[in-house]
């Protein structure tokens, strides 16, 4: 026992010798200073490059800008690490600002933010910035060049693809793996196989992804012998496959219709462990679905440990193809209580089974969700209320709606304008479990918007747990439908703030509300802003939106001029735009102008733009040229759109045309309507006779502005609900004048918020005064 206590007494003796603290050094802190000096490292610019590292990290990109616009000492290292959280958030106008005020700029500075191009589809402005690397002398490196290459796919690309294949020449890195396989990878890509077979030919090494891009090449090109061949050379050489390969050749089986190929790549497939990758065994499902090998693609299907939409798809359309009816629909109910995209569910293929079997039930169900599923188009076609009807069946038949579901049908259930049935919607939403979801989030706020529930809309963006573009431009545009300019602006600047780029919803939101309120410079300075700043190109609607800018200021040689630069021809809704301004400013020259051009026009959606230029005429008391139109749009056999209102009272939509005599209740509403003319002449109101646009007496052009549509509309509200109690009335055509000055005064003598969204805009009236400050 005396041996082991010596032994643990010197073991204690070396460790107390060894926790002893060493003697100071007085030349050591001498050195220290004197390195960093030397290498010009700061301490406090590390850790604040530490620290924004750590915020860009987490999507903090305005809190990680504010620790470096507050930083002394700005290195590279910062400004590179900023801009690559702007690149990858999408925010490649921040990083190209920040990327443009750097004094010192490295080949990582330049490639981070090629690549933030190159990923964004911008691979003309991905080269151009190359180009002016090359102009600043920066040499590139290789992986420059090959995050260069990586945006590369479009044919039109091809000339600046061989400039950079002659840079990577010209720099020595035509020997480099990574950047050989991209060049051939482009080159397929942009149909240039002979290019890429000649690379892949030279290249001094190659690896699997040099045997895939190429293979992938030729089976896209219908190369399917040459695609085949170079599998079976890889496979010699000893290189791994991976998903692409196996999917490639498999899709070149098809083309040769090899079967005992593809059942030869299967078996490798499975020597190689690829069975359980789901891309691959859909190619394989594929293969034996296009040789009607149906057998082997249902053992393959039970077989696979992972399954996805895709490989449903392919399964029902396998039986279907095979005239397995009942397995199709099998399978395809299945489908519906799993959470794959319902937007990709095969239902052309499910109609075609049931037209074959005429099961006029089964039919109604699918029926019922391709209806919904695609509510968006359907809406489009004016079948909202089909759509709606569908989607409760739907919901007894106990199909699970998913979040796409709610996104479209909350779509109709905005253009109805049914804010009871939007709550409904709501809360089927949260029952379901998607309330979290980014997509439902923002349909539900857009449904909100449109009903004119701004207060529900903002509630709904503020509670979302997660944001994306989506939901932003949904914010953006409820502000823009309720005429607030300011807080659409606002809005705006804070989704750029946050991260995030706009894109041409965004643009075309804040253009409307610049015309909505007549901001003609903040319009031109965000329509300049798309191409100057964001490299966006403007669409028809964003041009649109600027004329009508201009024209609605009375600023029409700006509109005129902009309108002939733009790169095509002007629409019937630019021109109506045109016509409905000089209406305002009363410029019956120009009128005329946009007239003629409306009515050479071969197709029109409408009578609007006939009806618009009569409503000039009779306005300017050309009763003459009045006829002359009406007897034109007669003669071209287009029909006015009828005007009409509806209001949503206990659950129910009511709806009322001018001077209508048809509800239940007319007799009450008209003895409101008396009433109120009483006391709103008490008030001062005085009837605008211009704009009942017959050339009838003054007592009875008063007597029909009455019993416009929307007054009658917000009558019936009057009466029944509760005093005090808001009031939405929806109109499909624009609100005349009078009856806009004639809401006003309702609103201040019945002391009631009346809401009315006509096809421009929303108007919220209250104590006398509208939101649109009488601009609209």
């Amino acid at each position: 026992m005396k041996p082991c206590r010596i032994n643990a007494l010197q073991n204690l003796a070396t460790a107390t010798r060894a926790s002893r603290p060493p003697k100071s050094n007085p030349n050591v802190q001498n050195l220290i200073d004197a390195r960093i000096i030397k290498t010009g490292f700061d301490p406090n610019t590390c850790r604040s490059n530490f620290l924004i590292d750590n915020l860009v990290s987490r999507g903090e990109l305005s809190e990680a800008r504010k620790l470096f616009d507050q930083m002394p000492n700005q290195n590279t290292v910062t400004t590179n690490v900023l801009i690559s959280g702007y690149v990858k958030s999408g925010n490649l106008t921040n990083a190209r600002e920040l990327f443009n005020s750097m004094v010192d700029r490295t080949a990582v500075s330049w490639t981070i933010l090629i690549g933030g191009y190159s990923h964004s589809n911008q691979f003309r402005e991905a080269f151009e910035l190359f180009a002016d690397m090359r102009r600043e002398c920066s040499d590139p490196d290789y992986v420059t060049f090959a995050t260069l290459l990586s945006g590369c796919d479009a044919p039109d690309t091809a000339n600046e693809l061989i400039q950079a294949h002659a840079n990577i020449i010209k720099f020595g890195y035509d020997s480099t793996l990574i950047v050989c396989n991209s060049l051939v990878g482009s080159y397929c890509k942009i149909h240039r196989l002979d290019l890429a077979t000649q690379v892949f030919k030279e290249m001094p090494e190659r690896d699997s992804v040099s045997f895939n891009a190429l293979i992938t090449g030729y089976s896209k090109e219908g190369l399917n012998e040459e695609a085949i061949k170079l599998f079976s050379e890889m496979q010699q050489l000893g290189f791994k496959p991976s998903d692409f390969t196996f999917a490639a050749a498999l899709c070149a089986g098809i083309g040769l219709d090899d079967i005992a190929l593809g059942q030869q790549v299967h078996a490798f497939v499975v020597k190689t462990n690829f069975v359980g990758n789901v891309f691959v065994a859909n190619a394989l499902l594929d293969f034996y679905s296009k040789h009607d090998r149906v057998v082997e693609a249902r053992k393959l299907f039970g077989e696979m440990p992972e399954v996805d939409g895709v490989s449903y798809n392919v399964m029902i359309t396998c039986y279907a193809w095979n005239g397995q009816h009942k397995e199709s629909l099998r399978l395809f109910r299945e489908l519906q209580f799993t959470r794959f995209n319902r937007s990709q569910f095969p239902f052309s293929t499910l109609l075609s089974i049931v037209a074959n079997t005429l099961d006029l039930h089964i039919g109604r169900q699918i029926h019922a969700q391709t209806i919904v599923t695609s509510a968006n188009s359907e809406v489009k076609k004016g079948y909202i209320e089909e759509s709606l009807n569908l989607f409760i069946e739907m919901h007894r038949a106990n199909v699970s709606a998913d979040q796409a579901t709610f996104a479209s049908i909350l779509k109709a259930s905005a253009d109805l304008a049914s804010l009871s049935l939007g709550k409904q919607l709501h809360s089927f939403v949260i029952r379901s479990g998607f309330m979290s979801n980014v997509f439902s989030a923002s349909a539900l706020l857009d449904m909100y918007a449109k009903c004119g529930s701004l207060k529900e809309a903002i509630q709904t963006f503020q509670e979302m747990t997660e944001r994306n573009i989506v939901s932003w431009n949904a914010l953006i545009s409820a502000y823009a439908q309720n005429g607030d300019g300011e807080a659409t602006l606002k809005s705006f600047e804070e989704m750029i703030q946050s991260g995030y780029q706009p894109d041409s919803v965004s643009f075309l939101s804040v253009l409307s509300a610049c015309s909505h309120c007549g901001l003609v410079a903040e319009g031109l300075q965000y329509f300049n802003s798309m191409t100057q700043k964001y490299k966006l190109e403007p669409k028809k609607e964003h041009y649109v939106c600027m004329i009508d800018i201009l024209c609605r200021r009375g600023c029409f040689d700006q509109a005129e001029m902009l309108i002939a630069q733009m790169p095509f021809e002007p629409d019937e809704i630019m021109w109506s735009s045109v016509i409905n301004s000089c209406r305002i400013h009363k410029n019956l020259e120009l009128a005329k102008k946009a007239a003629d051009q409306l009515f050479k026009m071969e197709k029109l959606r409408d009578a609007a733009p006939y009806v618009a230029m009569s409503n000039i005429y009779a306005g300017a008391g050309q009763w003459d040229s009045v006829s002359k139109v009406k007897k034109a749009m007669r003669d071209r056999g287009v029909k006015k759109v009828a005007g009409y209102s509806w209001v949503e009272i206990k659950n129910k939509v009511h709806v009322f045309t001018a001077n209508d005599k048809q509800h239940p209740q007319m007799k009450e509403i008209r003895r409101k309507i008396e009433n109120l003319i009483r006391q709103m002449k008490k008030e001062g109101y005085k009837p605008d006779t211009s704009c009942a646009l017959h050339n009838e007496d003054e007592e009875i052009k008063i007597e029909s502005l009455k019993y416009h549509s929307e007054r009658l509309a917000i009558a019936f509200a009057l009466i029944n609900t509760p005093e005090g109690s808001p009031i939405l009335v929806m109109k499909n055509l624009r609100a005349c004048t009078d009856c806009h000055a004639a809401i006003k005064v309702i609103s201040k003598i019945t002391r009631r918020e009346i809401t009315v969204r006509d096809s421009s805009r929303f108007h919220h009236f209250s104590d006398g005064l509208c939101s649109c400050g009488d601009y609209w």
